[in-house]
């Protein structure tokens, strides 16, 4: 009895098998015919997919690549008539066809028994998904505009990671294909949307010397780096991704100042100094690096040095608020510093001189705050107090009274 029953179980799994096997191919004539059904196509095939007889099999996912790219031929066909098609199932059918061969080519790659590889289906499907491939770039560009991030990144995403694939190694798209980096751009910055940071460290790399976008791409990593940050270690990567991006684009002040940022907040003043001092060597008129350089001067309380630095910035760049701004500044402080140390006794020699001084250093403010508030308007943080206590110490009572407006006072 045992053994009969035995016998009937190998059967009945024969059985299956071979429906299996027989479904993978009715899909495909299915998906073949002049007027398909792929409702009923997608069916037979998903079945196998997930079957354990056939799922390993590549001729199965070349089956189901094979209806993807049928879907997506019909639907072009309307669109070449005029008739009405689903964009969505365009780009779809298109993800789906480089999920499907992808998985085909590596099934196919597989070694038989005897160790060899006989892959029968990768040149005519990679030809395929080379034809689909800036449908990949639209469907993911139709998702970001939708602001449908996770869609959008799963289109970008295939088009960055497809490129290394070995269905593609004759191709060598990582080296050929110019405009990877901006895909891997977008996919960077759908990522960074969804706050999903290692997808961000993932992609933005690829696009990391891009003339156009790659300074924004290493922001992303520097930005991940330092939100993803656990421990001391993870704090290094943060630091030496920024001072990768001050060497590769040592134009744009994101890395510079985040660098300074990091030394001045852990104290490390000399660090800061030294790598001002460096950027300096090698572009002694940038605008930032020398408003860096008196910043750094300003927060040691090394006034002097520090009003040197930014009216050597205002030179450099005359429209540069925030060293009009912080020139007040210095000058306000200088004349609270020396206020702190005069003589308050009025009866006193020394204290019309001493007034005097204090009134220069706020006359000298004066132009600093005036010009900041000309250049910024609407940015009143850069100018507002310091106009406000300026023009109450200098006794201007139609400017005090406006700044008093301003404030709401």
């Amino acid at each position: 009895m045992k053994r009969v029953l035995f016998s009937m179980v190998l059967l009945m799994a024969a059985t299956l098998s071979f429906a299996q096997v027989k479904a993978v191919k009715e899909a495909k004539s299915i998906a073949g015919e002049t007027n398909p059904d792929f409702g009923k196509a997608e069916q037979l095939i998903n079945g196998a997919l997930k079957d354990t007889e056939t799922k390993n099999d590549a001729a199965t996912w070349d089956v189901a690549g094979f209806i993807q790219k049928r879907i997506n031929e019909k639907q072009m066909e309307s669109a070449y008539l005029k008739k009405p098609y689903d964009t969505i199932k365009v780009y779809s059918s298109v993800l789906n066809m480089y999920k499907y061969y992808l998985k085909c080519d590596e099934l196919a790659q597989v070694p038989d028994e005897k160790g060899k590889i006989k892959n029968r289906y990768r040149k005519a499907n990679a030809t395929i998904l080379l034809a689909e491939r800036p449908n990949l770039i639209n469907g993911g560009i139709h998702y970001f505009n939708q602001d449908k991030n996770e869609e959008a990144l799963s289109f970008f995403a295939m088009y960055v990671d497809a490129s290394s694939n070995p269905i593609f190694e004759k191709e060598n798209l990582l080296q050929i294909d110019t405009i990877l980096p901006q895909v891997a751009y977008y996919a960077a910055l759908t990522a960074a949307k969804m706050e999903n940071y290692p997808a961000v460290l993932k992609y933005a790399p690829y696009a990391a010397d891009d003339k156009e976008v790659g300074k924004y791409a290493m922001e992303f990593v520097s930005t991940a780096y330092k939100i993803e940050a656990k421990n001391e270690d993870d704090t290094l990567k943060w630091v030496a991704s920024l001072k990768e991006g001050v060497q590769k684009y040592s134009d744009h002040p994101f890395f510079f100042g985040h660098l300074i940022d990091y030394y001045s907040n852990t104290n490390k003043y000399d660090e800061a100094m030294a790598f001002a001092d460096e950027m300096l060597q090698k572009y002694p008129d940038n605008a930032f690096y020398l408003y860096v350089k008196g910043y750094l001067h300003h927060n040691l309380k090394e006034y002097d040095n520090a009003i040197n630095y930014y009216k050597k910035t205002t030179v450099a760049d005359p429209n540069y608020a925030e060293a009009y701004s912080n020139l007040g500044l210095i000058y306000v402080l200088k004349a609270q510093e020396f206020a702190d140390s005069a003589t308050v006794d009025v009866n006193s020699p020394k204290y019309a001189q001493e007034q005097e001084i204090i009134k220069k250093f706020y006359e000298e403010a004066k132009p600093c705050y005036e010009k900041a508030r000309e250049l910024k308007p609407q940015q009143q943080d850069l100018w507002i107090q310091g106009l406000y206590r300026i023009y109450y110490n200098l006794n201007m009572g139609t400017e005090f009274e406006e700044i008093e407006k301003l404030m709401g006072i």
